[in-house]
Formats: C-alpha cells, sequence, structure tokens
C-alpha cells in the first residue's frame, strides 16, 4: 500500500463502518460498564496502533462482557493530544498513548513515558513495580483525575531521522527537528527548533521541509513511515527515549466505580501487552533495519562522543528546571536519578556486559 493511501485510510478509517470500533464480546451479565478509549495513535497504525487495538479487544473477553469497550483512534472522537482531557473530562473513560505529549500540564509526566538518559526497557520495568514508579505515576495522576498503568513499550528507540550528517553538537543549531518530550527540550538548549506533531502529520512536514528532521520509534515502526524519501540519515542510539513506556490512563472516578475484580483485570490486561508489544518490537526491528539499508538506501550512523556528551549536558540543565517546577516533580526525579543508578550499576555488570562479549566472541556487529 501507498504510503499516502496508508496515511489516508488511517485518518478516515470507520467512514464504511463505524468511526468507533465496537469491540465483539462474550456473553454480557447485568451491571455492565461502558468503556470509551480514546488513542494517540491512528487506526491501524503498524506498532503502537495495532498494540492499542489489540489491548482494546482483550478487555470484553478478560471480563467476560463485564466491560463493553468502544476504541477511538486519533482524530475518530478527539484529536491526539485531546486524549487526556477527554479522559480527565469523564468524557471518555481511558486513554491509550504516551505521558510525555502531558508535560504541559506537568513535566512529571515525562518520566513514565521516557527521559534523556534514562532507563531501558527492563529498568524502567524494575522501577515501575519495585522501585516506586507506579505510586508515583498514581501521584501525579490524581492532580488531574486520572489513574494510569503501563500497557506497551518499544524499547531503546534510535536518534531520528536527519537529512544531513550530525558531526557535532554545532550542527543542531537552527535544525528544525520533531521531537515531544524532556528530549525535544534537550535539543532546544543546543540550538534546535523543536515541535512535537502526532504521528499522523509527521511524513508530510518531513516532505515539505516544514520540519528537517524527526525521531519516531525504531526500524519496525519507522519503516511503515516511509521517512526514508526525505531523510536519508538514520541515526542511533537515541538519548531521548532509551524505554518508551507507554500508559493506559483511566479516569480515577470511573475506574473506582469497578469491582475489585474488574480493576486487577484491567491491570492485568495492561500488564500483558506492555509485556506483548516489546517483544513484538524486538522481534521486527532487526528485519526492518536491514530492509530499510539494503532496500532504501537508508545511511546509518551513530551520534559521536563529543554530541552525547553535550546532550549530557543539556539533559542535566533540563533536569533542573524540571526539579524547581514543584515539590512532586522533584520527588519524581529524585527516585528516578537514585534507581537509576542503582539498577545501573548492575545492568552494566549483566545485561550490557554479557551482550557485549556475546556479540564480540560472535563477530556480531551493525
Amino acid at each position: 500500500m501507498k504510503r499516502r493511501e496508508f496515511m489516508k485510510k488511517a485518518a478516515v478509517a470507520g467512514v464504511a463502518g463505524a468511526a468507533a470500533t465496537t469491540i465483539a464480546k462474550p456473553a454480557i451479565s447485568q451491571g455492565r460498564k461502558e468503556l470509551n478509549i480514546v488513542s494517540t495513535w491512528p487506526r491501524d497504525f503498524p506498532g503502537l496502533g495495532l498494540s492499542a487495538q489489540r489491548l482494546a479487544e482483550r478487555i470484553p473477553l478478560l471480563t467476560d462482557g463485564r466491560i463493553q469497550v468502544k476504541y477511538f483512534a486519533s482524530g475518530e472522537r478527539v484529536g491526539a493530544f485531546d486524549s487526556f482531557d477527554e479522559v480527565a473530562s469523564g468524557n471518555s473513560q481511558a486513554y491509550i498513548g504516551a505521558d510525555y505529549y502531558w508535560k504541559g500540564k506537568h513535566p512529571a509526566w515525562a518520566y513514565f513515558t521516557a527521559v534523556p538518559f534514562g532507563f531501558a526497557y527492563a529498568e524502567m520495568d524494575a522501577w515501575m513495580k519495585y522501585g516506586g514508579g507506579q505510586g508515583l505515576l498514581e501521584k501525579v495522576g490524581d492532580e488531574f483525575g486520572i489513574i494510569g498503568f503501563p500497557c506497551g513499550n518499544t524499547g531503546c528507540q534510535m536518534g531520528g531521522w536527519f537529512n544531513k550528517e550530525i558531526n557535532s553538537p554545532d550542527d543542531f543549531k537552527g535544525l528544525k527537528m520533531r521531537i515531544p518530550g524532556l528530549g525535544g527540550d534537550v535539543l532546544a538548549k543546543l540550538g534546535a527548533s523543536t515541535v512535537s506533531l502526532p504521528g499522523s502529520q509527521i511524513y508530510e512536514n518531513l516532505v515539505s521541509g516544514a520540519v528537517q528532521a524527526t525521531e519516531w520509534v525504531g526500524p519496525y515502526n519507522d519503516y511503515f513511515m516511509k521517512f526514508y524519501e526525505a531523510a536519508k540519515f538514520y541515526y542511533y542510539p537515541g538519548m531521548h527515549e532509551p524505554a518508551s513506556q507507554l500508559n493506559m490512563g483511566f479516569n480515577k472516578k470511573w475506574f473506582s466505580s469497578l469491582s475489585k475484580s474488574d480493576q486487577a483485570v484491567l491491570i492485568a490486561a495492561c500488564a500483558e501487552e506492555n509485556a506483548h508489544q516489546m517483544a513484538e518490537t524486538n522481534a521486527n526491528n532487526g528485519t526492518y533495519l536491514s530492509k530499510l539499508i539494503n532496500d532504501h538506501g537508508v545511511k546509518l550512523r551513530a551520534f559521536n562522543d563529543d554530541v552525547y556528551d553535550a546532550f549530557g549536558k543539556a539533559a542535566e540543565e533540563v533536569f533542573a528546571e524540571v526539579q524547581a517546577h514543584s515539590p512532586l516533580a522533584k520527588e519524581v526525579h529524585e527516585s528516578f536519578a537514585s534507581f537509576r543508578g542503582d539498577v545501573g550499576r548492575w545492568m552494566l555488570l549483566a545485561d550490557t556486559g554479557y551482550t557485549n562479549q556475546r556479540n564480540r566472541v560472535l563477530g556480531i556487529k551493525v
């Protein structure tokens, strides 16, 4: 399918049927609950959108029809970046998306998707479950009437697509780049002009020259976006999103109205998809990286140490500003930083140490 046809289909999906998908369900019991889910992803979007739809389809099945789901992709009920307000207001009961989109409401939201020099997937999972991350997510959500749970992860992202080589920190000066979250704030410190665009708008802006660079996810997701038609330099690794966690945010009042059993089922469904999406991403990234390089002439590049050192210096400035925002932002950052030190020391010996040696012995290279 041509990329333009795909994006057009994603934008108007449901016209032939209903704008919302009513998920097929088993027998319905009395006292059923209606759950409208809004998403930040277009319909049938490879990776991210399909993951959200898969989660929506599981809920009626796991609750034996007690919870009836209508799933709305981005633009079908509200725009991608309007999902938060839609749920906080109670107009819909849940969103599926990346919580760093809400950093303008409170910078602490960014920590529950990804922050520069943050957690890898295994580290994020450990922090959320055993390092206090889940409790802090709920504490931030309390200010907005939201309670959220991890429901997906795309692992370490690529550094982005560029229409020129990046050889020094100065190459970011004046660069127009699509990059959300605190990662965007880091590049702004280096002189870049950054914007946050929903996925459905990135390709057109890159082709038109409205932006000169963009980050998205990784080879599996990026392949279908066809960014290589406008930018051939593909940089790694992405300091901005080392493990991009996605969350399902519920209207807290609605969630609290459920039985303890149904609450537990929803949390379990989110946890199931969290692991599922990470596995799917890892299973596909290598294959699609080869396709990008061999079939489309993409030029793979690594950010050099000078660039990464500049990222690190700028990140510390951004973190200082975040902590100055409020006591809660400082509390979240301090929890993150402390756990990062502890888990990072272990990962250096274990996962990182092992994979580096394994790949060296076996001759596995990029």
